[in-house]
């Protein structure tokens, strides 16, 4: 980097927003130098952006997924370090030109691996690295013996014998992928295997130095062992129960098992392995007695002790037809040795191979041969590494300018030459088109945070006829709210030009003009009039119901009816009525009153009162709409996303307008004629031409204009007192002859 010297910094207003500009190379090189308080955005989210997302990750160090200040001065220092001109960045190229690239050493490294990767690729004679080119890695090291990732395949090694260890090591201890995809080995795997091995094989030599006692039937013993393990415990449980017997021989049968647990087997379908009896006694249980080998034994466990006297019991004290409890621990007591042996395996993960192929392995020099080739692998880690420098060079050069002016800045926001990296489309939808669209994965969450934008949000579920689905939240800043509802359909272009279906699931009001909050509380109370409306019809239409009802029902049971008590007058209500009736007559009297102190007025007089009175219905509303729209901020938009925005990015209502653009019609085009257009009334343009020529008149005469301009033969003389200062005078002085008048 070059000295931190005092830097000259130009800045540019948006938003109501001071934020740098960053046009020059000095520009970049001393952004780090710049107050971060300065920056628009302190960081970002890897995901749902609308830019390169490996470009993202490769910026995103600790793989957070998420983007900060340091890490983006971090990219440009690499950048930096790396080009000739750091200015090149402004250019977004895809392609990074060879001689764009540093002749510093970190710069050359990354040359002479750029110039490989082309050279594999078969584009030795390529004057500049694409993207495309490191787009995938794996094909840039698919055919290197060495990539520098500690990681060996077979084809790392140069002559068979050694290849096929390889591929002995991959099949006992699992393996590791390398740059190229393949499935290899690492220092750690090779260490594992070598010391399985001599474990191993020094478990076998115990064997073979105490064949005897290990041994004692050869290679058999272990099968020997195996059918001892299968009966065992149904053996011991045989000689356990005649003990027993002896020992008392009441339980003798209790022991051999109740005869109601014999019919309940019985009563059932027993298979030909009779798994129904595992749990009974091996053999008939009686007080000394010996195991039957042949007859008399469990079907269940027939051939395990078949297979055990073959396996054992022949071999080692012939051929029996029973065996005695001291033959049994006898057969234990040989087989002792051996148990004990396999109890203490070691080396199990390379057993597949065999002792032979172990051993082979073990004097031979393959493992020494695989460490070397693991070492001259390493050797290569640097210009290994500076292949991925490639990939991370060429993707900033395409792309971190641009994230630049979307995260230190909002330049590319306010501009409108191109949409922001938040920015996920454009949303058509009732006769507009909404620019200010974002993704987002959670609306309840999104709207929690976003509602304090002060800005109208439509949240849109959209779908593709693939089955893809995702949810935006699109800003609406210019027309007006009266057709924006839940369950309103539209369509979605994202920003690679693929159409969704949008459907409004959710809403967040605010004002969208002050035009529109004029006309807001007249719609409300046409809305209310409507609702009331409604409710009175369908109290009336119920009533009329339950009227006619009633009356089909009294006249069915008119002979069994009682005739119908007088009503008595209920002196209460009557009180109540006459003070409400009088409530009513005496605001109708004050508003009559105020009326006709109004209307004795000048015509223009009375049009001011009139506009006054409309101003002072709609001017809250339009107060509280100006107030908001200046308070329209799109931090809280960006912050539900994840964004760490440095300040209040104002949407102001010119901006806001250029965000939501209205149907209009192309220059030139002719709509036509409508057949079932309404003829046009003339009677409103006529009496509104009335009430201007009314209102002129009625302003030149108060002002005795006429009169003096027609020298008396029209208008009146101007009045020394007007007729609103005694209207006001009678209103302000209740001691004034006026004062009834207006009561």
């Amino acid at each position: 980097m070059a000295d931190t010297t005092h830097h000259r910094w130009q800045f540019f207003q948006a938003g109501g927003l001071t934020q740098v500009r960053l046009d020059s190379t000095e520009d970049l090189r001393h952004l780090p130098e710049l107050d971060q308080k300065l920056w628009v955005a302190l960081s970002c989210p890897v995901k749902g952006l609308e830019l390169d997302e490996r470009t993202l990750a490769l910026i995103d160090v600790d793989k957070d997924g998420r983007v900060r200040a340091p890490e983006i001065i971090a990219a440009l220092k690499f950048c930096d370090a790396h080009l000739r001109n750091l200015a090149d960045l402004k250019n977004e190229a895809e392609a990074l030109p060879l001689a764009a690239i540093s002749d510093t050493p970190g710069g050359q490294a990354v040359l002479k691996s750029a110039r490989e990767i082309l050279k594999n690729l078969g584009r030795g004679d390529a004057t500049a690295i694409g993207i495309a080119d490191v787009a995938d890695l794996t094909k840039v090291f698919l055919n290197s013996r060495f990539n520098g990732d500690g990681v060996i395949t077979p084809e790392s090694a140069a002559d068979d014998a050694t290849r096929a260890v390889v591929v002995d090591i991959l099949a006992c201890g699992g393996s590791d992928p390398d740059r190229s995809g393949k499935p290899g080995l690492n220092r750690a795997r090779l260490d594992a295997f070598a010391a399985d091995a001599r474990a191993f094989s020094d478990w076998i030599a115990k064997s073979e130095a105490d064949a005897a006692g290990i041994l004692p039937l050869g290679d058999a013993t272990g099968a020997a062992v195996a059918a001892l393990k299968a009966v065992r415990g149904k053996i011991d449980d045989f000689f356990g129960r005649c003990r027993l017997a002896a020992f008392d021989p009441r339980s003798l049968a209790l022991l051999n098992r109740k005869e109601e647990e014999y019919l309940a087997v019985a009563a059932k379908d027993m298979s030909i392995s009779a798994a129904e009896v595992a749990g009974f006694p091996l053999a008939q249980v009686g007080p000394g007695r010996s195991l039957p080998l042949k007859a008399g034994v469990n079907p269940a466990h027939a051939d395990a002790v078949a297979a055990l006297t073959g396996a054992v019991i022949k071999p080692l004290l012939g051929d029996r037809t029973e065996l005695s409890e001291a033959d049994w621990a006898a057969v234990k007591a040989k087989l002792a040795g051996h148990e004990a042996w396999l109890a203490a395996k070691a080396g199990a993960a390379v057993e597949k191979l065999g002792i032979k192929r172990v051993r082979e392995i073990l004097g031979g020099k393959a493992l020494t041969a695989i460490g070397g080739l693991l070492e001259q692998d390493l050797a290569l880690a640097t210009e290994a590494n500076a292949i991925h420098d490639v990939e991370k060079l060429v993707r900033f050069h395409a792309h971190l300018f641009k994230l630049l002016n979307n995260f230190v800045n909002f330049s590319r926001f306010y501009a409108k030459a191109d949409l922001a990296i938040f920015q996920a489309g454009r949303l058509y939808l009732d006769a507009r088109a909404c620019d200010l669209v974002v993704r987002v994965d959670d609306a309840g969450k999104h709207a929690a945070l976003g509602g304090l934008a002060k800005t109208y949000l439509a949240y849109c579920d959209c779908t593709r006829p693939t089955g893809e689905k995702m949810t935006v939240a699109a800003a609406f800043t210019d027309g007006d709210s009266d057709n924006l509802m839940v369950g309103r359909n539209g369509l979605f272009y994202d920003r690679q030009g693929r159409d969704w279906d949008a459907t409004i699931t959710k809403i967040v009001e605010n004002p969208i003009s002050v035009r529109e909050a004029f006309w807001s509380p007249y719609k409300k109370l046409v809305r209310l009039i409507e609702e009331q409306v409604a409710k009175r019809a369908a109290a009336a239409d119920a009533e009329a119901n339950a009227a006619v009802a009633s009356s089909a029902t009294a006249a069915a049971n008119v002979d069994k009816a009682k005739p119908a008590e007088p009503k008595k007058i209920d002196v209460g209500t009557v009180a109540a009525l006459g003070v409400a009736f009088g409530a009513i007559g005496g605001a109708i009297a004050a508003i009559a009153g105020y009326l006709s102190g109004v209307l004795k007025l000048p015509f223009w007089q009375v049009c001011l009162a009139f506009a006054g009175l409309i101003l002072l219905i709609s001017g809250p509303a339009m107060l509280i709409a100006w107030l908001k729209l200046r308070q329209r901020n799109l931090a809280p938009i960006l912050d539900a996303n994840g964004w760490a925005v440095n300040g209040r990015v104002k949407l102001n209502v010119p901006f806001g307008r250029s965000l939501t653009s209205l149907a209009k019609l192309p220059p030139g085009a002719q709509a036509g004629v409508d057949p079932y257009a309404q003829a046009p009334a003339f009677w409103p343009k006529l009496v509104m031409f009335g009430i201007v020529v009314a209102f002129v008149y009625s302003l030149l005469n108060s002002h005795g204009l006429i009169h003096r301009w027609t020298e008396g033969k029209w208008g009146d003389e101007k009045p020394k007192v007007s007729e609103l200062e005694k209207l006001t005078k009678s209103l302000t002085d209740p001691g004034t002859n006026a004062a009834p008048a207006a009561k």
